[in-house]
């Protein structure tokens, strides 16, 4: 087993591109982390660099407490998944999950043991004699999750390993790969863009941006405390309305206020906000936060009109016109709109975000996550 930490790892290629800038991360033993962020962030170098695929250009990177900078890749005792799969197509199910095996110098009889319980972990048990061409793309990444599985690594990596399968099968997947992990008791570190899979399959996500951490916490952390509005951006579907304007008092009363619009802040967020009354704040508003059954109440209402209707199976999304903005929420499909109805929303205002305008850093968070 193994616990990672990098140390104020940094990345430079020849070209003076800088992928990294002093990166610190510690993954602890029997983890399974989430690197996420967009294209670019360098959540696959810091896969690479764990790997031994690409070296540490300063800092250090450790394995428990072994310095692992000039340690090859066959020497580290990582098994990697990648989105491409990269099977051989020549060689059958079975010779494809034992290649590794082989190379490495396994007894037959060992080698025949660790295949036959692989697949049948992985449900390959009646696909044994097939070619890749001959399975389907579940099947296929299930072989490279199974030549993996039989090395018994000390770490797990994967790099967006279902980026090419159809939402269906990304959804089964995610299931099999957390009841694998489950199972194995082994560190996973996983690299993917997409939220939904971070919010399902992570124990811990670290949120990247250019190279630099944004936040590292649990899905839950991550979800309801942002640090700043890119991390806030980054997860929900839709994605969560902003809508800028000011902190006033009324009476003893703590609001946000935009135009017409006052919601008064319930009594937790207003004591964290204490004397940050006339500043000018960015409020977030996720997109399921807002309900139509509930009788609204003055300082918990959001007037607007609404613009467009969504059906999407068992809910659907709301555009709605308000304050000037384009909004959007997630309301059950029960609600019968139109376009161009006036509609007063509640508002969840114990749930409320507010970040800075300049910054777009969060008024609530502290370092713990709280």
């Amino acid at each position: 087993m193994a616990r990672i930490r990098l140390q104020s790892v940094g990345k430079r290629y020849p070209n003076g591109f800088s992928a990294l800038e002093n990166l610190s991360l510690e993954i602890e033993d029997k983890a399974f982390v989430v690197l996420l962020g967009p294209s670019g962030c360098g959540k696959s170098t810091t896969l690479n660099l764990i790997a031994g695929l690409e070296d540490v250009t300063s800092g250090a990177l450790y394995f428990d407490e072994q310095i692992m900078n000039v340690v090859p890749a066959h020497r580290r005792d990582v098994a990697m998944v990648f989105q491409s799969y990269a099977l051989y197509p020549h060689k059958s199910v079975y010779e494809n999950i034992a290649f590794g095996l082989r190379m490495r110098g396994h007894p037959a009889a060992d080698i025949d043991r660790r295949v036959k319980d692989a697949a049948r972990r992985l449900e390959l048990e009646a696909l044994l004699d097939r070619r890749p061409h001959q399975l389907s793309g579940g099947q296929r990444q299930r072989v490279a999750l199974g030549r993996a599985l039989v090395r018994q690594p000390a770490v797990f990596l994967m790099d967006e390993p279902l980026s090419n399968l159809d939402a269906t099968l990304r959804i089964a997947m995610r299931a099999e790969i957390k009841q694998l992990h489950q199972t194995m008791q082994t560190t996973f570190v996983y690299v993917t863009h997409d939220q939904a899979e971070a919010l399902t399959l992570a124990d811990q996500i670290v949120v990247m941006r250019d190279g630099v951490i944004q936040q590292i916490g649990s899905p839950e952390e991550i979800y309801d405390r942002p640090r700043n509005t890119f991390v806030a951006s980054f997860l929900g579907n839709p994605p969560i309305n902003y809508l800028e304007g000011m902190l006033t008092e009324e009476g003893e009363a703590l609001c946000f206020q935009r135009g017409s619009l006052s919601l008064v802040l319930p009594h937790a967020l207003a004591l964290r906000l204490k004397g940050q009354a006339g500043r000018s704040v960015k409020l977030g508003l996720r997109a399921e936060e807002v309900d139509e059954h509930s009788v609204p109440r003055p300082g918990e209402t959001l007037h607007g009109r609404v613009s467009s209707v969504l059906p999407v199976g068992s809910d659907q999304y709301l555009g709605f016109e308000a304050e000037g903005k384009l909004l959007f929420f997630r309301v059950g499909r029960d609600l019968r709109h139109r376009e161009g109805e006036n509609v007063a929303l509640s508002v969840n205002v114990n749930r409320l975000q507010i970040f800075d305008s300049g910054t777009g850093d969060s008024l609530l968070w502290s370092g713990n996550g709280a």
